[in-house]
């Protein structure tokens, strides 16, 4: 796929002369494609970390040894130019510990890239539910401050930041893990802003299977409690060391919640 992005700001006027200054330039560091091609080794195959329908990640080293995630977004992606800049400098302008940084972005013509900080150990599904080779023994101590880190980290979306911010595609696979494995929130592709006097917004149902709250996947009522209830099955994967995946449970059981209440259930029976 041949990919054409913002450079230098000497080089990309053309671009540029369309876009409002402030969106173009505040917040964010803007790469160019040469720069990424060479920090990913022209995105070879071999330097893919991650993938799914946003677009392809790969592992990258830039020129002054700084290690990065070099994001490649679907060229089949809707959003505007101007729109996704926004929701760049959104992104760019939050800083919490167990939240991703954005490092920087590239941009033209419809094609863009996402560059954020590299954390070594992947994501909670790689390392906790993915397949036996990639699977890392994490202890109970550890499992445990993933869940209290990846809390706080939606705690300050929900509460602290402004205006506050609804993750809504909180799983296992946007929850990343650094070297010492101290989570960070991942992926805000699907996110919405909430004004201080919004409760709550009727919208398109996004999100992953599995994680969706009842009263959003029927009725697209969004609140902050779709957040949490993504992090309850958050925290059920983490204790079971299971995928809510629906595949992982049979064709009698609809994924990781049922399991769970058929579980207690089968308990206090027994």
């Amino acid at each position: 796929m041949r990919i054409r992005c913002f450079g230098a700001f000497d080089s990309c006027k053309t671009t540029r002369r369309n876009l409002p200054d402030d969106i173009a330039t505040n917040n964010v560091k803007q790469f160019s494609y040469n720069s990424l091609r060479s920090a990913t080794r022209n995105f070879h195959p071999s330097n893919r970390i991650g993938g799914g329908g946003f677009g392809v990640v790969y592992k990258g080293v830039l020129r002054d040894e700084t290690h990065v995630a070099v994001k490649v977004l679907s060229a089949e992606s809707k959003q505007g130019t101007v729109e996704f800049l926004t929701e760049i400098n959104m992104i760019s302008s939050i800083k919490h510990p167990n939240l991703v940084q954005l490092v920087g972005c590239c941009v033209e013509d419809g094609n863009r890239i996402l560059v954020y900080e590299y954390l070594k150990n992947n994501s909670l599904a790689s390392a906790l539910l993915g397949s036996r080779g990639r699977q890392v023994d994490i202890d109970w101590a550890t499992r445990a401050s993933i869940c209290k880190g990846t809390a706080s980290g939606l705690v300050f979306l929900h509460e602290e930041a402004k205006p506050q911010i609804v993750h809504r595609d909180i799983k296992a696979s946007n929850v990343l893990l650094d070297g010492n494995f101290h989570p960070k929130i991942g992926d805000f592709g699907l996110a919405k802003l909430f004004p201080d006097n919004v409760t709550h917004v009727s919208t398109r149902v996004a999100g992953t299977v599995g994680y969706l709250a009842p009263e959003y996947a029927l009725l697209g009522q969004l609140t902050k409690k779709v957040d949490v209830y993504s992090f309850g099955v958050l925290m059920l994967e983490v204790i079971s060391g299971r995928s809510s995946n629906r595949s992982a449970f049979g064709e009698d059981l609809l994924g990781m919640v049922e399991w769970v209440c058929f579980r207690l259930l089968y308990n206090v029976i027994t």
